[in-house]
């Protein structure tokens, strides 16, 4: 056996670099100037207000990134996930979305195309859950490594089947909203 001093070298050596590498992952973020990770989502963004996406920007992403895909649900749906938004193939040059996306398949961005959400239409589609608890509705930002050969209209599941070995990296914000009992 060896010294105890030996036991916290290699602890020491071992830790850094879990440290560096858990440093590099969380550098990649997503945020909103319409509310903040865990907070409310504005009536504006819903099926209650102008359902209008929030504007949304992102930093860090990993060297070698290519395109960006963003997949909006909601995990607490009554009947199971309902997604939200579909967006992909956006340039890697993209570090903001503004508020208002169009609602159209193919965006003025070279490339970029939004998938069926499960309102059954291109673009975003705000929160609508039934009255009762808040529901969870998190945006999740992926960079990949080349961009999807997917034709505009995607849904969800084409889209992360298409991203599979070529997720660099993810970054997450969650937003909440509840309509109450009329």
């Amino acid at each position: 056996m060896g010294s105890p001093a030996a036991y916290y070298f290699l602890i020491l050596a071992t830790t850094f670099p879990v440290t560096d590498a858990r440093e590099a992952i969380m550098a990649f973020s997503l945020t909103s100037t319409a509310f903040q990770d865990g907070a409310a989502i504005p009536t504006k963004h819903t099926c209650d207000g102008a359902d209008v996406s929030p504007p949304l920007a992102w930093s860090g992403a990993p060297p070698g990134t290519k395109s960006f895909a963003l997949i909006a649900d909601d995990p607490d749906a009554p009947a199971g996930t309902w997604v939200h938004w579909v967006l992909y193939s956006l340039p890697a040059t993209v570090s903001d979305l503004p508020e208002n996306v169009a609602k159209v398949e193919s965006l003025d961005l070279p490339g970029a195309r939004q998938g069926r959400n499960d309102f059954r239409r291109p673009g975003y589609g705000g929160p609508c859950p039934p009255p009762g608890p808040a529901h969870r509705y998190f945006f999740k930002l992926y960079a990949l490594d080349a961009p999807l050969k997917l034709k505009a209209g995607a849904q969800k599941k084409d889209v992360e089947a298409a991203m599979e070995g070529h997720v660099l990296a993810t970054a997450q914000l969650m937003g909440t909203y509840a309509r109450s009992k009329r």
